[in-house]
């Protein structure tokens, strides 16, 4: 994030939205607007995500829970149980976010973590 780019980036976004047929205001794209496909990997790159995760944790590079967490991840990016690459709906990936979100909202780990990020401004790794 740096900084010296935030107009710019904030610019780059709202011409992308206007492109694309988003109205402010509106609660979903605008009718008749191309419904964007995104590519995901599937079960295959989820088994190669697993195991670099793995060996984040084996090398102490990240938590037990930070695993937790980077699973949910590698499951929304590859698209869930999906057992080749394929186009999927923006909405079947939002959909895999939400999930994700709120399983993991309702983690005590998760509550801590917000919790002291919003006291400190600081990350916890639990």
């Amino acid at each position: 994030m740096n900084t010296q780019r935030l107009v710019a980036d904030a610019k780059e976004t709202a011409l992308g939205l206007a492109r694309s047929g988003w109205k402010p205001g509106a609660a979903s794209w605008q009718e008749g607007a191309e419904a964007t496909q995104i590519k995901v990997l599937g079960e295959q790159f989820l088994a190669g995500a697993k195991l670099a995760i793995h060996m984040l944790v084996r090398g102490g590079y990240a938590s037990e829970y930070d695993a937790v967490v980077a699973r949910k991840l590698a499951n929304i990016l590859t698209g869930g149980p999906l057992t080749s690459p394929q186009l999927v709906s923006e909405q079947y990936v939002l959909d895999l976010e939400r999930e994700a979100f709120v399983s993991l909202c309702g983690e005590k780990k998760t509550q801590e973590r917000i919790a002291h990020t919003l006291k400190t401004g600081k990350p916890l790794r639990n």
